[in-house]
């Protein structure tokens, strides 16, 4: 941990909470692909990983940790290559206003980047959003001026849990990908850690990962990013 000099987060999940931001979207996304039949928006949901007698999304589940490209491939199978692409252009555009307006920081949240930024450590976001969803989330939140860049999914070749966001951080940061922590709540975001040889692979608990979930792959797992902070300050 002494030698980490930036942080990579993910956005959902670990940044705002998951539940609270995203299920009013993805229930408004799944009700017009249902042409507002409530019975197969509600099939649609679970096919994407809602589990409605928890009230939560699954972990690892599609609208957990993947792609709104891979949405529409779950929902449109019928549609060709084209209309999938053009379909999942116009569910970025959706979730990225429809996210960021709706977005809720996790408790602690802008203390804990206030903290790491006074500290020196570049920050950044690697989402399975859209770019434009994770900007527009941190300006949202008001937390833009700490954070040196923000990947989505259409950002690198390869999204999460490809190292590709890991390695264009390190790039813009001017770090090794060893001198990085990655901080996600789900196996995706550890996946991705591993993968590219992170310095520190840190699982959070706020969002839809468990501890028996994220054990295997995570160095050290906290509640929330709240605790960050004091972790790296026992470096």
């Amino acid at each position: 941990m002494g030698k980490i000099k930036a942080v990579l987060f993910d956005k959902d999940g670990t940044l705002i909470d998951f539940q609270k931001t995203w299920f009013a979207v993805g229930d408004a996304m799944a009700l017009a692909a249902a042409n507002g039949d409530r019975a197969e928006a509600d099939r649609l949901l679970e096919q994407g990983g809602y589990d409605f007698t928890a009230a939560r999304f699954k972990p690892d589940s599609v609208f957990a940790a993947g792609t709104n490209a891979e949405i529409v491939a779950l929902w449109y199978p019928e549609l060709s290559d084209a209309e999938q692409a053009e379909r999942a252009k116009a569910y970025d555009a959706f979730t990225a206003v429809e996210g960021a307006k709706r977005a809720v920081p996790l408790p602690g949240l802008e203390a804990a980047i206030r903290a790491l930024h006074a500290r020196g450590l570049r920050l950044g976001v690697a989402t399975n959003d859209s770019e434009e969803g994770a900007r527009l989330t941190l300006e949202a939140l008001g937390l833009s001026p700490f954070f040196d860049a923000a990947y989505g999914y259409d950002s690198v070749p390869n999204p999460k849990p490809a190292p590709d966001p890991l390695y264009a951080f390190a790039k813009v940061v001017g770090c090794e990908p060893q001198e990085i922590a990655m901080v996600g709540d789900n196996n995706h975001d550890l996946v991705m850690a591993k993968a590219g040889g992170a310095g520190l692979a840190v699982g959070v608990l706020s969002g839809t990962g468990t501890r028996e979930i994220l054990s295997p792959l995570a160095d050290v797992i906290l509640d929330s990013v709240a605790e960050l902070p004091d972790l790296l300050a026992k470096a």
